[in-house]
């Protein structure tokens, strides 16, 4: 039997959409000191911005050639399909990585996924080195992804036709209780009294060998994420999900949506940003990120935005080939106005 230290390592970077995990992978690539790594990014949605994201950092330890999205759907529902067959090419590889990071979805649940990991295709070539969550706490503080599961456990007892909590609540539940190390993300935008109720609250619900790290925009090094030797695929009894523990095995989406809007050239980037944040506070939209052409200005702005705040950049020069054009993945709760939110951003802004 192959030793989890000849297996190679491979890093699942969970959380709830927003979360800051695209980030955090980042500088885990700014930081990996010549370590080859390979990047499987499980997008939700039709349009693949964090490859494109990734892509753009130019990091030598991560090449075009080592990142591969998975972009059919959530992770946890296409393993046979689609990660599975991943894996396989990537340990094909005459040139294997050193190690492997796996974004998922905000919508997968991480148990599946780490389960793969025994499948006989796959098992004696890598392990899971550890499930790393990372938590918008500023977003715990505010009370949306609030995580009490004695309360859950009371309001299921009271109704009998309640199946489970809002999906909302179960999913932030299984991806803690998944993790290995939890990243509470966004500290700078919470007071030192609530973040340590945050802290103690996610304490609250976890196994007692997981870390909780601070970081302010992901800012966590390659030496503190990789190289934790879990193995955590050898003992899933201690990380089962929601619907596990209840004894359910079913999984479905169908209470978020996602669409790609496609626009053209925006005149000006703050009028840009000042729509998109009214569009986040008006039209049930919990995710919104994508790329956005600006009117003379040679480089691509990358657009990340959740809940009230929209964070950009200049990622790079818009290539010769490239038309300039504005792209936006779109990600609410199911009944989202498509053709109104579409018609809201685009507007009297977009030139062409």
């Amino acid at each position: 039997m192959t030793s989890i230290s000849q297996k190679i390592p491979a890093t699942i970077i969970t959380g709830f959409l927003g979360a800051g995990k695209t980030t955090l992978i980042r500088n885990i690539l700014q930081s990996a000191n010549g370590k080859r790594i390979a990047l499987i990014i499980n997008e939700f949605g039709d349009l693949g911005i964090d490859g494109e994201v990734l892509k753009g950092c130019g990091d030598e330890t991560c090449s075009e050639d080592d990142i591969v999205e998975l972009a059919n759907g959530c992770i946890c529902c296409t393993v046979a399909d689609d990660f599975i067959p991943t894996i396989t090419q990537l340990m094909g590889r005459s040139d294997r990585p050193d190690h492997i990071v796996i974004e998922t979805s905000g919508l997968a649940l991480p148990q599946p996924l780490v389960r793969a990991f025994n499948w006989p295709e796959i098992r004696n070539q890598v392990t899971v080195d550890g499930v790393v969550t990372v938590v918008d706490s500023a977003a715990v503080a505010e009370g949306k992804f609030a995580h009490d599961e004695h309360a859950v456990q009371e309001q299921r007892k009271a109704d009998e036709a309640l199946d489970h909590d809002s999906p909302l609540e179960e999913l932030f539940e299984d991806q803690l209780a998944c993790a290995d190390m939890i990243i509470l993300n966004k500290v700078d935008l919470v007071s030192d009294d609530r973040l340590a109720q945050v802290n103690q609250e996610i304490a609250g619900g976890i196994r007692s060998a997981v870390k909780i790290l601070p970081a302010h925009n992901g800012n966590l090094n390659a030496e503190v994420l990789l190289g934790l030797g879990v193995g955590a695929e050898g003992d899933m009894d201690v990380r089962k999900s929601h619907h596990e523990r209840e004894g359910h095995e079913d999984h479905d989406h169908d209470d978020f949506e996602s669409f790609v809007v496609n626009l053209g050239e925006f005149s000006d980037q703050q009028n840009l940003l000042s729509h998109l944040e009214t569009a986040l506070g008006d039209k049930n939209i919990l995710r919104l990120k994508g790329f956005a052409a600006i009117k003379d200005k040679p480089m691509r702005l990358v657009v990340q935005a959740v809940g009230p705040r929209v964070q950009t950049y200049f990622d790079r020069e818009w290539r010769a080939d490239e038309v300039r054009s504005t792209q936006l993945v779109v990600i609410g709760e199911t009944g989202l106005d498509h053709k109104g939110i579409e018609g809201f951003l685009k507007g009297d802004r977009c030139i062409s």
